[in-house]
């Protein structure tokens, strides 16, 4: 006997269920809570999940012949025999998916990807809808993008405009005072030193915050 129907999926006693990766709940009709199991489709789906090695989420699975009509299911649907499942592939890549079922002895395919799913069965080989758009990558490449020169990215630029305006401070405040005591001929320059000073003193404050703002947006480019 392959397959075994209970009135209600909480029927299922322990020993009669050897599928880890899945509960009765989940096999059973979503309409009515009757369960069929057909051993050797739930066989291929287990091992469809340990070839995957990631949960398969089910949306549909058995299907009693009043739920099997009220969602308007074909009259001949694999589900009414416990052999077919439609799975979601939000966690899932469509492509790798299909070619697992069909490795583990999947014959019936439907792409649904309008609503987010495949469905699989053990019905003569065939296979209807569109198929899933092929999707982008999830990771990056293991490849990392060339770093840039040291000495062309920006926040050297600004740090080094930064340090020159620093040195210069310190420069005209050293000079400040031995310009003061020297010849009356320069007597005139030494009020501007001050503000000179000051300027420099703005110029590498200016540096530091671009230093900052562009090492920030270096480590968002991905440059180090």
């Amino acid at each position: 006997m392959t397959t075994t129907f209970h009135r209600h999926w909480r029927d299922v006693t322990d020993s009669a269920w050897r599928w880890p990766n899945f509960s009765p709940a989940e096999i059973a009709c979503r309409g009515t809570g009757k369960l069929l199991i057909n051993a050797p489709a739930l066989d291929k789906l287990q091992a469809l999940r340990d070839r995957l090695g990631k949960p398969l989420i089910v949306r549909s699975a058995y299907r009693s012949p009043e739920h099997n009509r009220a969602v308007g299911g074909a009259t001949r649907s694999e589900h009414l025999d416990g052999a077919a499942f439609d799975i979601a592939m939000a966690n899932h890549d469509p492509v790798a998916f299909e070619a697992a079922a069909r490795e583990v002895g999947f014959l019936g395919f439907g792409f649904y990807p309008r609503s987010g799913f495949m469905h699989v069965d053990l019905g003569p080989a065939r296979q209807w809808g569109e198929r899933f758009p092929v999707r982008a990558p999830a990771f990056a490449e293991d490849t990392p993008p060339a770093r840039e020169v040291l000495a062309e990215s920006r926040t050297m630029e600004s740090g080094g405009a930064a340090g020159v305006a620093t040195l210069g401070a310190a420069g005209v405040e050293m000079a400040q005072p031995a310009l003061a005591e020297t010849q009356s001929a320069v007597l005139p320059v030494v009020p501007y030193l001050d503000t000179l000073r000051w300027m420099f003193i703005a110029v590498a404050l200016g540096g530091i915050a671009v230093t900052i703002y562009a090492r920030v947006d270096d480590w968002k480019r991905g440059r180090r």
